[in-house]
């Protein structure tokens, strides 16, 4: 990748640095990335490192030295699941349930991103060396579809979709209990749980909106079956609302009691009873909306 130099003009003073090259370079590179880059000593001005919130003087001269990408030591694994569907630049994949999506502090392999990487050599570096090509992630213990970039460009765009909620997402979810209302709202903020930093819990200080909407689709004598929407796409925000009306989902040894249904026998048990079932998005290369479905097998 080719360093560049950049002379910000007069009306950019004052703007912070890490914004300014945001816009500079919009829709090629993210923030996030561009502050770890001046963090990490790659941007200079007027020849010195400097900080990400540096603001902008008259006659400053920007240089960025762009490192070379590392080269991963994740080892690709012949693991079972399915591509649902896949072109140059993007995946659709069908998570088992109990796979983990990439790897993290004690996991190294047995990954969605381990398998990946046997079927498929073209995945966006943008994710970093341990979550090439994951856009965005399902928990362990919850099966469905998935999508995965082949190239930053297709990683940075549908990113921006999921940050911008333009992408549309459908679980089929078991809960414990029979749901009195036939459909509902959930808007109830999501932070770190304080007594557990492992969980997500409702809070009103130091938290972020959560919307999930629902509909019953069928009851049972002690659970329910429900289509559930995720408004926003908080960690375990499904999970955790579920839980927060008093409906957790069967299985979940979080927040639930874990105990599997007893009125109706599902096809898998043993397992937490949650599958993303539905996905609608904006192709970026295509230029055309998309959309897939994976039948729940509970």
């Amino acid at each position: 990748m080719e360093n560049i130099h950049i002379d910000p003009t007069p009306r950019d003073r004052g703007i912070r640095l890490d914004i300014y090259l945001t816009e500079y370079f919009i829709g090629k590179y993210s923030r996030t990335y561009l502050q770890r880059l001046i963090s990490g000593g790659h941007v200079l001005i007027n020849a010195k490192p400097c900080t990400p919130n540096h603001k902008i003087s008259a006659g400053d001269k920007i240089d960025i030295i762009f490192p070379q990408p590392e080269e991963s030591h994740m080892k690709p694994q012949d693991i079972a699941f399915e591509i649902i569907y896949q072109d140059k630049d993007l995946l659709v994949v069908n998570k088992p349930a109990g796979m983990i999506t990439h790897p993290g502090a004690g996991v190294k392999d047995n990954t969605l991103v381990n398998a990946l990487l046997y079927c498929c050599k073209d995945l966006s570096g943008i994710g970093g060396k341990l979550r090439p090509g994951i856009v965005h992630r399902l928990d362990k213990d919850t099966s469905g579809i998935m999508l995965v970039a082949k190239n930053d460009y297709t990683h940075r765009e549908l990113a921006k979709q999921f940050k911008r909620r333009q992408i549309e997402r459908k679980y089929a979810a078991l809960v414990e209990g029979k749901v009195e209302f036939d459909s509902d709202q959930i808007n109830l903020p999501i932070g770190k749980d304080i007594k557990n930093r492992e969980k997500m819990a409702i809070k009103y200080a130091d938290s972020k909106e959560a919307i999930t909407t629902y509909k019953v689709i069928k009851r049972f004598a002690d659970s329910t079956l429900l289509e559930i929407e995720p408004i926003t796409g908080r960690t375990h925000q499904i999970r955790v609302h579920m839980k927060a009306i008093g409906h957790p989902i069967v299985g979940d040894t979080k927040y639930g009691t874990g105990r599997p249904c007893t009125s109706r026998v599902a096809p898998v048990q043993g397992r937490q009873m949650l599958h993303a079932k539905w996905i609608k998005f904006f192709h970026p290369v295509l230029k055309k909306y998309m959309e897939f479905s994976s039948q729940a097998p509970f």
